[in-house]
């Protein structure tokens, strides 16, 4: 998926400390935000506060420079997850809901 030529919607999202873009396809919406020139914690902070905007059928896509192992750990009970990892090295992960998803605790964005 080319999300450059996708999202051009910019949204406001609590918490964030990047830009988070959404756009609709195949009745479905996406939010997208891109941590790769983030440090911790910041990949983690904005994680939790996208995995918050997730309804029933939407997805968000997470651009990062490397697999968050962290995140991964704390949320992958909770939400699927696939990833794509693209030519630059960096990686691409797509989350969404899943029947765990409503015992989730977003509020500890914190990196142990």
């Amino acid at each position: 998926m080319n999300i450059s030529q996708e999202a051009t919607k910019n949204i406001a999202v609590e918490s964030a400390t990047v830009d988070f873009l959404t756009f609709e396809k195949e009745n479905k919406t996406y939010y997208y935000f891109d941590s790769t020139k983030c440090g911790p914690p910041e990949p983690m902070v904005n994680a939790m506060a996208g995995l918050n905007l997730l309804k029933e059928d939407d997805i968000l896509i997470m651009h990062n420079h490397k697999k968050p192992m962290g995140l991964l750990n704390k949320v992958s009970e909770n939400f699927s997850i696939d990833e794509e990892l693209l030519e630059d090295g960096s990686i691409q992960l797509f989350f969404s809901r899943n029947a765990q998803s409503d015992k989730a605790d977003l509020s500890d964005n914190s990196c142990h």
